[in-house]
């Protein structure tokens, strides 16, 4: 008989903490505390549930580097003592937190889930229940004891995701959130399913949690668009102190052929600044040199994003630059999956 899962609930803010004042009308941080007294259906979970909340919740707009940085901590300080978390985040930024996590959560054994929601927890049509519920019942899954999801995941409307493959889709849907080249390693229905062969394999290694708390802020991001001048591109490549671009181009990773443009990019590089090429299409993969507008992407050496999200290699390119990869192993490293973000 396997024993009770025990889960830590980890909130940071967000739409999904928060209950209406009806005499007011305002909304109010939610206290986890009084947890049962707002949703009584937690206790026909099996498990055991703990909560922790930061000092002052922030709404997600706030999210950075430094509150990734206590997440990680909070789940390093009770990795032992948990089977599995549940992290509350505000739905704006939650691909980038989701992201941050799987790369700084190295050896990571047990499930991080991230979850939130477009309406409060006290309001009548919510969907704060749904999805706080079902978190909490996919992190207590265990089989043969032992995790049935050992990975960041997001869940959101019935959905669980790898968490560096999501982007938030919609900001009035419940269904706010898509994983665009994978596709989801859960579903709840009538019954939760899972589906096991898109989990993340860890080829049966027990290594112990490795927690990376230096993420590097010299990364910059540029969308190509037609009319791109010079100056802006001149500028973004200037900046003081970047070490990394993500460059969302066109299609398949297709941008303009022009000399001063290829010639700038060429440049920079040699600089040992790196640029990332990665589709600026909700779906889809780059592919240099599988049409002549990115074969001179190629031949300069640009980082393939293959079909990485935006959110993943913005937060990819900072686990790396923190971690000291040097620059002659950086291409090579970030065009490598290291937890199921990339094909």
């Amino acid at each position: 008989m396997e024993k009770k899962a025990n889960i830590l609930l980890i909130y940071t803010g967000g739409t999904i903490g928060m209950v209406k004042d009806y005499e007011s009308g305002s909304l109010k941080a939610f206290n986890f505390n009084k947890l049962l007294k707002h949703i009584p259906e937690l206790t026909q979970l099996d498990c055991t549930i703990n909560s922790v909340s930061f000092e002052t919740p922030i709404d997600s707009s706030n999210m950075n580097p430094a509150y990734w940085v206590e997440i990680a901590t909070l789940i390093e300080s009770n990795y032992e003592d948990h089977d599995g978390f549940v992290v509350l985040h505000g739905s704006d930024t939650m691909s980038y937190s989701a992201s941050a996590l799987s790369f700084m959560l190295e050896n990571l054994a047990k499930p991080v889930i991230f979850t939130g929601s477009q309406l409060p927890i006290g309001d009548l049509r919510t969907d704060a229940k749904e999805n706080l519920i079902t978190s909490i019942q996919i992190a207590s899954l265990q089989s043969r004891g032992r995790p049935v999801i050992r990975e960041v995941g997001l869940y959101f409307e019935y959905k669980l995701y790898r968490g560096n493959r999501t982007t938030k889709i919609n900001a009035e849907h419940f269904e706010a959130f898509s994983s665009p080249n994978y596709p989801e390693l859960a579903e709840s229905g009538v019954h939760l399913k899972i589906n096991s062969p898109f989990l993340l394999d860890l080829k049966g290694r027990r290594k112990k949690l490795k927690v990376h708390k230096n993420m590097s802020s010299h990364v910059g991001a540029l969308k190509l668009y037609p009319g791109l001048s010079k100056a802006i591109l001149d500028a973004v490549l200037d900046t003081e102190n970047l070490k990394v671009l993500v460059l969302e181009t066109y299609g398949a990773g297709n941008a303009p052929t022009e000399e001063w443009f290829i010639n700038k990019l060429k440049n920079t590089i040699a600089k040992d600044l790196h640029i990332i090429n990665i589709t600026q299409c909700a779906g889809g993969s780059v592919a240099m040199g599988h049409y002549e507008t990115s074969e001179l992407l190629k031949k300069i050496q640009l980082v393939n994003g293959k079909d990485i999200t935006f959110e993943a290699a913005i937060t990819k390119a900072m686990y790396l630059l923190g971690s000291g990869v040097s620059d002659k192993l950086f291409k090579t490293i970030f065009e490598t999956s290291l937890r199921g973000e990339m094909q």
